[in-house]
């Protein structure tokens, strides 16, 4: 099974900025006025997911709560603290997630849309302890 997480945009350029220059990912294609839609997928090569965003003439309305989150587990404390760098470097805020256990175990940041992400420090320990 593959999976795609879909999501409309109101600043395409932004977002696709966001996910692959300051969170890592990469451009794995995109397409232009697709039944007047534009779109990029975005995510790591290989893998079985990935991001789609695309924008068109409508406009996004997102309706969402502070538990709505993606949640993204670098695979060692390096890589931790080297996306943390690049979130700060970039004056990104941190902010505080309603759940505590997050603000316990990572960073909490939001996207262009105000979608939020937590960069979790615990799967990094985990690896390096084990």
């Amino acid at each position: 099974m593959f999976l795609r997480v879909a999501r409309h945009t109101n600043n395409l350029e932004k977002i696709e900025n966001f996910y692959i220059n300051i969170l890592g990912f990469e451009r794995l294609g995109g397409f232009q006025h697709h039944n007047n839609y534009d779109g990029v997928f975005i995510g790591k090569p290989g893998l079985d997911w990935h991001f789609e965003f695309t924008m068109s003439e409508i406009e996004a309305k997102h309706t969402f709560d502070e538990d709505d989150i993606i949640v993204l587990y670098p695979k060692t404390m390096s890589n931790y603290n080297d996306l943390i760098h690049t979130i700060t470097q970039n004056n990104i805020e941190m902010i505080q997630a309603v759940n505590l256990y997050w603000n316990e175990n990572g960073k909490m940041i939001q996207d262009p849309d105000g979608y939020r992400i937590v960069v979790s420090s615990l799967k990094a320990i985990i690896n390096e302890i084990e």
